[in-house]
């Protein structure tokens, strides 16, 4: 055969073989890209159930959070007008019914505060369900964290009732008050949670009595900015995967649980809504932290 109609062929066939691998590589990126879209429809159904479920919540959540307080202003009320005959009453009726409405009271005053805490979780449900940022308000980054650490640990409960976990907190009072937008950041929270649940319990199922999982939250004021760590005794980021954590679909969980968008949109809003910063920090089999650091003032 000719010598250049072999030089020919087997360049047409290195090209060939070059196009063919980039095809196939636009192709796994077109099925990426769809399953994200097919994703995001799910999540755009689910956003409008959550919407729905909870405005029929917040009717009856409202009814026992305004009756639990008249009924407290009832008590007081009663308390005064028995004051008189609880002086004069025989001494175990006295301790007998002064007891009856303090353990009365103390128990209003549970059922409002834990409705004000379902207020505000499903608050926080209801605008990340409506998909769109809203303005930056001052926002209290330990209630709206203590909230979330709370929502996710229910909801992996839920999912499944097997998981447990020791949690450590310290949340410093000195953060006050920062400029943000509460719903994002609670989408970064939850994502972060989810995942260092996700690592623990997995690692639980592996080494079973011999490990206790452990989640680590703490916030501290730095002056002008404050600093969140979520940490976790998991898995852990192996070094050679931790560059690429925030890349949009990258995700270590097995095919369909995860679409590897979690950390990507996380960075998206701490570092570019917010102008914080995110670093991560890991021990193979050991451990993950996160650290978040957010400007109080934008």
């Amino acid at each position: 055969m000719d010598t250049n109609l072999t030089e020919t062929c087997r360049e047409l066939m290195q090209k060939y073989e070059k196009v063919n691998a980039e095809l196939d590589l636009a192709n796994k990126k077109l099925e990426q890209i769809q399953a994200q879209l097919l994703e995001s429809e799910k999540m755009a159904t689910l956003g409008q159930l959550t919407a729905g479920i909870v405005h029929e919540i917040k009717n009856p959540l409202n009814f026992i959070t305004n009756f639990s307080e008249l009924s407290l202003e009832l008590i007081e009320e009663l308390t005064k007008e028995l004051k008189g005959y609880l002086i004069t009453a025989d001494e175990n009726d006295s301790v007998y019914l002064t007891g009856l409405l303090l353990d009365l009271k103390e128990n209003l005053n549970k059922i409002s505060d834990h409705g004000k805490r379902v207020d505000i979780i499903i608050r926080g449900m209801l605008l990340h369900s409506r998909g769109t940022s809203a303005e930056f308000v001052p926002t209290n980054i330990n209630i709206l964290l203590s909230e979330y650490v709370n929502l996710a640990f229910h909801g992996m409960r839920a999912t499944d009732n097997s998981f447990n976990i020791k949690m450590e907190t310290d949340y410093d009072p000195a953060v006050g008050l920062i400029q943000a937008i509460p719903q994002d950041l609670s989408r970064v929270f939850l994502n972060l949670l989810n995942n260092a649940f996700y690592s623990t319990h997995e690692k639980k199922k592996e080494l079973q009595n011999t490990y206790t999982p452990i989640l680590r939250v703490i916030t501290k004021d730095l002056g002008t900015s404050v600093e969140i760590r979520i940490r976790d005794n998991g898995k852990g980021i192996p070094k050679s995967l931790l560059e690429k954590i925030f890349d949009a679909f990258f995700t270590t969980k097995p095919a369909g649980s995860g679409t590897g968008l979690g950390l990507s949109i996380s960075y998206d809003i701490i570092v570019r809504e917010h102008k914080g910063e995110i670093k991560v920090d890991s021990k193979e089999g050991e451990f993950a932290e996160f650290i978040i650091t957010l400007p109080k003032n934008i």
